[in-house]
Order: structure tokens, then sequence, then C-alpha cells
């Protein structure tokens, strides 16, 4: 085998020559880009796509150096989606990075998240605004792979992939599936299959003690506990990282696999208002 991408010749004797030659030609979005979007975003240029959008308005704060790749002494007040992309940019000077200084809301939806991506990897941890980006996706066929709360673990062992109707032990993704089902219609019946893969764990919480010590019981603590800079959930990269390289994992697998080839986004760019979702795909039975 041979390719004239010494960059990235490793990865084509992983999955091809034609497999390295449709992540070039590939478009990933990675929403969030923290201690879970961070790493994916790394994976992902790393692999040889060859176009890749950010979205985080977020600025980079010392606290994000237990578990952000893009979190440096250097890098302390700038905006995460520009450092990362610099980083991207010098990974892979060939690839087109998008830095989006921007949420990714119901409002913003239409301009951000758009059919000529091929994969969206959501690493955001509003559960509104996860749920919206899943229902869009879904919506109009742009291949979505989710990831559940990565705080409050420390054993990145016990992290795997399920569809997102089938997590357990997962708080956030419980979460995020009640939105789908109140908000979006999609299907209450447990066995359904959602067809949105989702990285979790299935560890148990560790919760944070106003004394500064650590238990297993959320009666400790208030109902709002998350992972953020003020306080809320611990985390470190062993865990948030694993989540993030799981994620890009499954986004390479669905790209190489061609799950969406380029007559189905030549389709999906002509058709805006695609119908709602059809029977079987999330909706209720």
């Amino acid at each position: 085998m041979s390719t004239e991408d010494p960059r990235f010749a490793g990865v084509a004797r992983l999955y091809g020559i034609e497999g390295l030659e449709r992540l070039k030609a590939a478009h990933v979005a990675i929403v969030g880009v923290g201690g879970v979007g961070s790493w994916a975003a790394e994976a992902i240029a790393r692999c040889g796509v060859g176009e890749i959008s950010l979205f985080d308005l977020d600025d980079v704060c010392v606290s994000n150096s237990n578990r952000q790749l893009h979190a440096l002494s250097s890098t302390i007040g700038l905006d995460k989606v520009e450092v990362m992309a610099e980083r991207l940019r010098q990974i892979n000077p060939d690839c087109t990075v998008h830095a989006v200084a921007d949420f990714v809301t119901r409002e913003t939806m239409a301009e951000y998240i758009t059919p000529d991506m091929d994969c969206v990897i959501d690493c955001i941890d509003s559960v509104n605004a996860k749920a919206a980006l899943i229902a869009w996706c879904k919506r109009r066929k742009i291949q979505i792979i989710t990831t559940g709360g990565a705080g409050g673990q420390i054993d990145p062992t016990l992290i795997q992939v399920c569809d997102l109707n089938r997590t357990f032990n997962d708080p956030l993704a419980s979460k995020v599936r009640s939105t789908l089902r109140r908000d979006y219609g999609f299907s209450r019946t447990v066995t359904r299959h959602y067809s949105v893969p989702c990285v979790f764990s299935t560890e148990q919480l560790r919760y944070p003690k106003p004394d500064g010590s650590i238990c297993l019981q959320k009666s400790f603590v208030g109902d709002g506990v998350k992972l953020d800079c003020a306080g809320g959930f611990g985390a470190v990269m062993m865990v948030t990282a694993t989540f993030g390289m799981v994620a890009a994992t499954k986004a390479v697998d669905k790209i190489v696999a061609g799950v969406r080839r380029p007559s189905e986004k030549v389709k999906a760019k002509q058709d805006p208002h695609p119908s709602p979702l059809p029977e079987g795909e999330g909706t209720k039975s």
C-alpha cells in the first residue's frame, strides 16, 4: 500500500487509501470545545479530516487546566475555538477549520448546522441545547454522535457506547431523552432505537461535599450539580479525553464506512425542509 500523503500514511494503513480519501473529503462539526470536545477535535484532525467546524462561545479559563486540551498558561482568556483552530491548522495545514465563537442553540441551529456536514459530535453540557441539536440532526439525516456526562468520574475503563435510548446510570443522557420525548416527539418505547450513538459511563458518580470530602450519594449536594468552572462535579482528563476519543472514533467509523455518500449530501442540500421523523427514527410509537 502506498499513499502520497506521509502526514496521514499511518491512517491509510489502518482504514485503507479509500478510507483516508473519505476522511479528507469529510466535514465534521464539534459542538462544545471543552473537556470532551477539545480532545475529539484533536483526534478528528489527526485522522486527516479535511474540514472541521468548532462551536463554543467560552474563553479558556485557568480552571480548565485539569481537563481541556487547549488550557495552557499562555492561552488563558483567549477564545477556545480560536486556540483550538490554530492548533488543528498546525496539525494539518490542508484542513479547513471554521472557528465559530458562539453557542449552538435552537435560534442559531439553522445557520450553523448544515446538511453538508458528514457528522456532528455533540459535546454540549446543556440539556435543552443538546436535545435541540440531536432533534435537528435527526430530522435532516445528519449523522450525530452525542456524549453523556463526563464529570464526577475517575475510571475511563467504564466508558462505553450504545444507542441514546439505551444508556443507563447517566443523568445527563436521561434528561436529554426526557426532553426529546416531551418536546420533539421521540419515542417513549424503551426498545425503540433512536439511531443516535451515545458515549457514556456506567460509573457511580462522585459528589463533592461542603467539607471537601467526596461521597457517592447525591443527598450531600443540590440538584443543580454539573461540570463547570465555578464548582459542581470534579473532572479529570483521563475520563473527559476518553469520552472525546471514543466519540471521535465513532465519527471516523461512520465516515470511513460511507454512511453518508456524496449523492446523499447533494440531496440533503436540495431539501432544506425535510419531512418529520419517519416511524422508527425516534418518533412516538
